[in-house]
Parts: C-alpha cells; sequence; structure tokens
C-alpha cells in the first residue's frame, strides 16, 4: 500500500522561507514523476510544480524563481524550498505520485496523494 506524508508546514511571517518534505513509501518512487499542489478554500487543488521521473522541472509562473523542488530518490523524498512567502501562498499543500512525466505543472496521472500540510504566510 502507497504512502506519501507531507510534513514542515505552519505559520510563517510574509518574506520568511519554508521547506515541506514528502516520504513516500510503498510505490516504485524513483520511475513516477512527483509534484506539489496547493488549495485553498473554495478553489480547486493547483499543481504547482512537477520533476519528472527523468528529472526535468515544471513550475508553474506564480512560483518560479521563489520555489525549489527537488527529489531523492533514493531516500524516496520529495521537498519544496519556498522563499519569499507572500500571503497569497497560504493553503494546503500536497504532494503527488503518478505517471512517469509531467503535463506542465502536474503528473500526467494522478495516482498517489498525500494528506496534505497547511502553509499559512501572515503577519
Amino acid at each position: 500500500q502507497s504512502h506519501l506524508v507531507e510534513s514542515g508546514g505552519g505559520l510563517v511571517q510574509p518574506g520568511t522561507s519554508l521547506t515541506l518534505s514528502c516520504e513516500a513509501s510503498g510505490l516504485r518512487f524513483q520511475y513516477y514523476a512527483v509534484a506539489w499542489f496547493r488549495q485553498v478554500p473554495g478553489k480547486e487543488r493547483e499543481g504547482l510544480v512537477c520533476i519528472g521521473s527523468s528529472g526535468d522541472k515544471y513550475y508553474i509562473d506564480s512560483v518560479k524563481g521563489r520555489f525549489t523542488a527537488s527529489r531523492d530518490n533514493a531516500k524516496h523524498t520529495l521537498h519544496l524550498q519556498m522563499n519569499n512567502l507572500k500571503p497569497e501562498d497560504t493553503g494546503k499543500y500536497y504532494c503527488a505520485a503518478g505517471g512517469f512525466y509531467c503535463s506542465g505543472a502536474v503528473p500526467n496521472e494522478e495516482e498517489h496523494w498525500g494528506r496534505g500540510t497547511q502553509v499559512t504566510a501572515s503577519s
């Protein structure tokens, strides 16, 4: 049975940084495209960044230059370094894995999901 578990969320001041982590188990992590999504109440879940199984990365414009995603296939982990956080970055962050490649900032398939971790950027 596959599991994705996010950690690292919290309440931070705007302009500061936060790093999220996602630990995967029960799936052949290195073969999957992996991604970070964000959901705000009342809105659809939005893909922020996808890393394909070959290592290629795709970011949406609103986080490009501020967020950096990385994957460690040996440790089955995915990270999201978020710098210069803005109030509009507030939301619940999810990691996901599916397919082999990215279709923009989302995996071409969405098979496995974590339960999310809350990030709040507020003064």
